[in-house]
């Protein structure tokens, strides 16, 4: 128990400097933009948390809401390339960490349509930040690796999902919200 106390502070400890590291664009390909969603925590964590959560909804959700995010994330990433405001992208980006990973630990069933529109926002918001910190040419390489190095964490997400369904049916996979929750409030005070 006191181990994993540990471990939980010092991953809350390092997290806040993780956070907003993204690595430079200067030219874009597929290789730099699928290196950018694993570049900083957030987006790492909101990644596999909404597969976490299309994991838990089941049936049309384990396709429509990954779908939904990359579509949005796609939008959102014209628009931040195109130098459209999006203001409080980053608390945004927080944010969809934080809910997700608490509808995950709440196990409670939401509507797919107002998770459809919660993602899409969501998404939009990560697009944006992948769009206005990208590269100023190969826009198209980059946009390309970053969907699908998120389409392959929300697939990861989906995995945990299964996997801690078959371990202990409803509290690992509620704990693996928790943590992500907490990981996302102490990315927001960090």
């Amino acid at each position: 128990m006191r181990v994993s106390v540990s471990l939980i502070t010092l991953s809350l400890a390092v997290l806040p400097g993780m956070a907003l590291a993204h690595p430079g664009h200067e030219a874009g390909s597929v290789l730099s933009g699928m290196m950018h969603p694993v570049g900083g925590m957030d987006h790492l964590l909101a990644m596999v948390a909404l597969g976490l959560l299309a994991g838990q909804a089941g049936n049309r959700a384990i396709w429509a809401l990954p779908l939904a995010f990359v579509a949005a994330m796609l939008a959102g990433g014209a628009a931040g390339f195109g130098g459209i405001a999006f203001p409080a992208v980053e608390p945004m980006i927080l944010a969809s960490i934080i809910v997700l990973g608490v509808l995950v630990a709440l196990a409670r069933p939401v509507p797919l349509a107002a998770l459809l529109a919660m993602v899409a926002v969501f998404g939009a918001a990560h697009g944006w930040a992948h769009g206005a910190e990208g590269p100023a040419t190969g826009m198209a390489a980059y946009a390309f690796g970053f969907a699908l190095m998120t389409a392959v964490l929300h697939g990861a997400g989906i995995a945990l999902a299964a996997i801690a369904g078959r371990l202990a049916p409803v509290y690992a996979l509620r704990g693996l919200g928790g943590m992500a929750a907490l990981a996302g409030f102490g990315l927001m005070v960090g």
